[in-house]
């Protein structure tokens, strides 16, 4: 038994990957950065071409909400996932990612069955946390206001 659990541990050991931790911080610090820099033209260009700040940086989540989205659909998204890690992935990209995957994925059920279902299923928890955190912060706001405790 005993050459068995050896066995069992190296063989573990050898196909375990080796992970630089440094080298990973370092891709996504650089990854995640482009994405910001990215953004950031898109803000600066839309406020060039007379946007107000408010309004170009909606248009700047919409566009880099749309390019996850895209990028998700044509497969690349998770390839560059790998290699940039935290970098894309903390971000909206992210977000958008995990929210448009599982309904691309789903897409061989029909629009119906798979793409809307999916969609309701992802979807769902994430705006009734929305919902509940607002209403449930509104309260806490509103009963801290009438002890004149501004927070």
């Amino acid at each position: 038994m005993e050459v068995n659990k050896k066995l069992y541990e190296s063989y573990i050991k050898e196909i375990t990957p080796v992970h630089s931790r440094l080298a990973n911080m370092g891709r996504a610090f650089l990854c995640g950065g482009l994405v910001c820099l990215l953004g950031q033209a898109v803000t600066d260009g839309l406020t060039a071409a007379g946007l107000d700040q408010e309004g170009a940086a909606a248009w700047n989540q919409l566009f880099l909400i749309g390019v996850a989205i895209l990028l998700t659909g044509l497969g690349l998204f998770s390839r560059i996932a790998k290699f940039a890690g935290a970098g894309v992935l903390v971000p909206i990209t992210g977000f958008a990612n995990s929210m448009a995957a599982p309904m691309i994925e789903n897409k061989v059920e029909g629009m119906v069955f798979g793409v809307g279902v999916k969609a309701f299923t992802i979807c769902g928890p994430v705006i009734l946390y929305g919902i509940f955190s607002t209403w449930a912060l509104g309260i806490l706001s509103y009963a801290l206001g009438m002890w004149n405790i501004s927070w």
